[in-house]
């Protein structure tokens, strides 16, 4: 129940502030020189997030707090300083001549990359509000403000009331580490002005007020109220302003909080009003920069900016909790905390968009709790900010911490990170296959990506990424001097290629299985399959279903072998991973392409029907949250990247184009985690699915740090002519690359800081004739591949057909 309500109302009048120009007013002004993108009016009842890396604020975007979310029911929106809850919300109204106005549906949102407006014109009353949302960075608070015009002929004399729904809880696993939530009480402190409220059985507390100098007295009427669910409580404050015709007036809300003591929470309040103006221009600065790394330029306009937007939406989703460590969450609004794999995957788009800050604190982040919490090497699944661990980990995030490993150490080349990160992919490795692989044929049992009810045999995504990880680790291996150990890693990942080559190629679908089982373990899932497809009206389904049933019923019962039975996306780990032969690749890919619709990959191929090709429509998820059904971005990218890695670019970005179709959909600047509007409103592995396709692929930049060599090898899509990225961090160098192609003759240049550096670019040999500064050059031929190595701070290469 919610408790202790009162409001407050100034004894002091405000005034327009014409002619003076105010920090918060200059917020406004900076905010019309920004680019933002508007939202659509069908999505405003649709969440939003206003985020820095300590509080964050989920909301609609028609202004509203309504409870949301399903990990702890109705209470992932609000304001969080993780590893607690502040606020449900806030509600605010105008009143004047006996109405009041409700500021909570706005006709209009529109999302910048570090705030977002929301525009109330309350229509036929002559006044107009715009609401903005700001969380510095490094703040254990954040500044709301309300910018209120007379655009009407007349003077108004208007109340500006403003309510805090307080809910200081803990997060979702509060009470193993004995966070237990109590009622909340509010107090008011004549002499700061400031209220305060403070969870009666926990140090927890929120604090909030507007500017200095504001005299507050209190009055037991609230406006605009609403009951979200929880121990909170509500209080309020009114100010009156005289407003001539045409002015305007903008009140500054500030909301801070601790998990230690109320003077703390004081403190950054202080701190918030006193720098609210060089707090917000210096966050404008970081994501000036953030936009600059690893900047491209392409033709196609819409795909671009997804992928700048991608930049500021990863960086939405950073958690800094004192006492555990620093590193972003996988998506909001339900996983906020922190992920083994979603980091594992991400990392690899992060490092490729120079973000090595927050790659090294994610990393360390997720070896410090997997070591923690299992010792072994294991890398944890899901743990919440409060440090609890709720999975320990599936099979795939093992040897997935491997490849992410090299792939950090490729980029910047740093032998630390080997040696400090080394012995927890042995002893992983070491657990994968001696806890795992109970009948020693190198094939782990377990869940990987698909966490299907019983489907935890030997699946194809853990063998593929078993098999990189052995890869990657021998050359690892081989870099620390331990060549005993990397000849073994390396047999390893030659028996697993061979392996997932032969036992898990299934020729009658023309795709890799989805696990390795036995016939008993099969007729059990199909059985599970064919009602879960039936269920979903999938008749091809059930009828492919009943047919491989009617096969397997022949077969020995504890004979083990390939099955395709759903679908899944992880069948096409094998040419994400680049394992797949060439020829199986092909068939496999084109197989995948049926399991799509116009945004992407279907997680369960299964769940697709006839009406895939033709949906555009929002996803229609169950009435409890399920991925049923569901298109996702990782698989899409997961897709894309594997046309890449065998020569399909026009494929990949066909794949690429589908993502995007959901960039924006329902959030203006974000993507959803299920295409094209439902689940998480930003995701952290969208970084993986764009970063790796355009960064490392279209571009084809491929470093190896170490030896500081940067090798180019572009592999751009038939209709982009013309493409450039700039400010691509690499070590301790940095390079902008153009490339043009046009008329037969292609024109790659690349510049670098560090001109001792080697470039190595790659021109297909189809290209008969390599000029350097304009005179024709031998070159060696590998692969399909003219090779040809400088050093400088600017090379260029032409070919001719």
């Amino acid at each position: 129940m919610r408790n202790q309500t009162f409001s407050l109302l100034a004894s002091v009048l405000l005034f327009s502030c014409q002619g003076t120009t105010t920090p918060e007013l200059r917020i406004f002004e900076d905010l019309a020189t920004q680019e933002g993108l508007s939202g659509m009016a069908d999505y405003l009842a649709s969440p939003f997030t206003a985020a820095g890396d300590r509080v964050y604020l989920i909301g609609h975007q028609n202004g509203r707090f309504p409870d949301m979310g399903w990990h702890v029911e109705g209470e992932m929106g609000g304001i969080w300083l993780h590893p607690i809850k502040l606020m449900d919300g806030f509600t605010a109204s105008l009143s004047w001549d006996q109405q009041t106005f409700c500021l909570d549906q706005a006709k209009t949102f529109t999302n910048y990359p570090f705030s977002n407006l929301h525009h109330f014109p309350l229509e036929g009353s002559g006044v107009e509000v715009e609401r903005v949302q700001f969380v510095p960075d490094g703040k254990e608070g954040m500044a709301v403000l309300f910018r209120i015009k007379n655009v009407d002929k007349s003077e108004k004399k208007v109340r500006f009331q403003f309510n805090a729904f307080v809910d200081l809880m803990p997060v979702w696993l509060g009470e193993r580490t004995g966070m237990i939530d109590q009622a909340d009480v509010i107090s008011f402190d004549e002499m700061t002005n400031t209220f305060s409220a403070k969870d009666q059985g926990n140090p927890w507390f929120t604090v909030w007020g507007t500017n200095e100098g504001i005299s507050l007295s209190p009055q037991d009427v609230l406006s605009c109220t609403y009951s979200p669910k929880g121990n909170g409580a509500a209080a309020g404050f009114s100010l009156e302003m005289n407003m001539p015709a045409g002015a305007e007036q903008v009140i500054p809300v500030f909301i801070a909080g601790s998990t230690e003591s109320e003077l703390k929470a004081m403190e950054t309040l202080v701190d918030l009003r006193k720098n609210l103006d060089a707090d917000w221009f210096a966050k404008k600065r970081r994501y000036e920069t953030l936009a600059t790394l690893s900047e491209i330029k392409i033709p196609d306009a819409d795909l671009q900016k997804a992928f700048e937007w991608i930049k500021y939406n990863t960086d939405w989703l950073v958690r800094d909790v004192p006492g555990i460590g620093r590193g972003f969450g996988a998506g909001l609004q339900d996983y906020p905390w922190w992920f083994g794999v979603d980091s594992e995957y991400t990392i690899q788009g992060l490092v490729a968009t120079g973000r090595k800050d927050l790659v090294y604190s994610t990393l360390g982040l997720i070896h410090s709790l997997s070591e923690k919490e299992n010792g072994n090497g294991r890398i944890v699944h899901e743990v919440s900010t409060n440090g609890t661990v709720f999975n320990p980990g599936n099979i795939n995030e093992t040897p997935q911490w491997a490849s992410t490993i090299w792939e950090v150490y490729r980029w910047t080349g740093d032998r630390e990170l080997l040696e400090k990160y080394f012995p927890s992919i042995e002893k992983g490795l070491d657990w994968l296959l001696r806890e795992n692989d109970k009948d020693g044929n190198l094939l782990a049992d377990g869940y990987g990506m698909m966490e299907i009810h019983g489907l935890k045999s030997e699946m194809i995504d853990v063998a593929a990424y078993s098999q990189k990880a052995f890869a990657d680790a021998s050359k690892m291996a081989e870099i620390l001097g331990k060549t005993e150990l990397s000849k073994s890693y390396q047999q390893t990942a030659e028996a697993l290629a061979a392996k997932i080559n032969s036992d898990f190629w299934v020729e009658e679908f023309g795709s890799y299985a989805d696990f390795i089982g036995t016939a008993e373990e099969a007729l059990h899932l199909i059985d599970e399959a064919i009602i879960r497809a039936d269920t979903l009206n999938k008749p091809w389904a059930v009828e492919e279903l009943k047919a491989t049933k009617a096969k397997l019923s022949t077969l020995p019962k504890d004979k083990k072998q390939g099955f395709v039975l759903y679908h899944n996306w992880v069948v096409n780990t094998p040419m994400e991973t680049g394992v797949a032969d060439p020829e199986k690749a092909k068939i496999a890919l084109a197989t995948a392409k049926k399991y799509t619709n116009p945004f992407g990959t279907f997680v369960t191929g299964i769940d697709r029907d006839e009406k895939a090709e033709n949906e555009d429509g929002s996803f229609a998820g169950s009435k409890s949250f399920s991925y049923t059904g569901a298109v996702m971005t990782l698989p899409t990218g997961v897709s894309a990247i594997g046309e890449n890695n065998y020569g399909n670019p026009d494929q990949a970005l066909d794949y690429l184009k589908r993502m995007t179709r959901s960039f924006g959909f329902a959030l203006p600047g974000s993507m959803y985690e299920v295409s094209p509007d439902y689940g998480m409103f930003t995701q952290a592995w969208n970084m993986y699915s764009f970063g790796v396709p355009i960064v490392m692929q279209f571009y084809g930049i491929q470093p190896d740090a170490g030896n500081k060599v940067i090798y180019i090898r572009p592999q751009m899509p038939s209709s982009w002519e013309e493409a450039s990225i700039q400010k691509v961090i690499v070590g301790d160098n940095e390079i902008n690359l153009s490339y043009v192609d046009k008329s037969g003759v292609r024109s790659i240049e690349v510049e670098q800081t560090q001109s001792k550096w080697g470039i190595s670019i790659e021109i297909p040999e189809e290209f008969s004739k390599v000029k350097i500064l304009g005179k024709e050059v031998s070159s060696d031929t590998q692969n399909g591949f003219r090779r040809i190595l400088m050093t400088g701070k600017k090379v260029r290469v032409e070919a001719e057909k």
